[in-house]
């Protein structure tokens, strides 16, 4: 089931959905759509290095500490943004943080992250295939951007640029820690 708006604004004050830092009720009134909640550009952009003669194999897995060796980070501001070319590649994360607590007594709830469709129109893609934020997840979002559109799209901090769609969970969870549990940075690490 998703969340309506009024049963997130509902989770948020029970804390059963924690936002860092939360918004006051009329920014929350701002970031709500009916069925989503906008989150904003954090000010860090990872930027691929060029060239670095890397083949990623995927029967190894990926990890963080892989990922940091492969983009430099570069701060943004709200005066200068950063311009996302056409056909490039980039990481960044969300300003917010987000955690969605398990409790045995529930209820939990789940998340996904979508894109803007104001931005989409113009090519942006905020997530490939990784959407789901897991019950019992607790730091900011990586959105992995890239301009598959015909302009460039200069991105700036703490402007909407995701919604998340929020999804009770049914039944008893089994732990299972994801090794982006508590991520600060794009690249996941904390």
């Amino acid at each position: 089931m998703i969340l309506s708006n009024l049963e997130i604004i509902k989770a948020i004050s029970d804390r059963r959905i924690i936002i860092d830092p939360k918004p006051d009720e009329s920014q929350l009134r701002r970031l709500l759509n009916t069925t989503s909640l906008d989150f904003r550009l954090g000010n860090i952009i990872s930027i691929p290095h060029d060239d670095v003669g890397v083949t990623i194999d995927s029967k190894n897995g990926i990890k963080t500490k892989t990922l940091k060796t492969l983009f430099d980070r570069k701060q943004i501001t709200e005066e200068g943004g950063y311009t996302l070319r056409q056909n490039k590649f980039v990481l960044s994360n969300t300003y917010e943080n987000i955690s969605l607590p398990y409790t045995e007594s529930g209820p939990n709830y789940a998340a996904r992250i979508e894109g803007k469709s104001s931005y989409a129109r113009f090519g942006l893609l905020v997530h490939f295939t990784a959407p789901t934020i897991h019950a019992d997840f607790s730091g900011t979002i990586t959105l992995e951007l890239m301009n598959l559109g015909p302009f460039p799209i200069t991105l700036y901090p703490n402007v909407p640029i995701c919604q998340i769609v929020f999804e009770k969970v049914e039944g008893e969870i089994a732990n299972s820690p994801s090794q982006f549990q508590g991520q600060t940075t794009p690249e996941g690490s904390h």
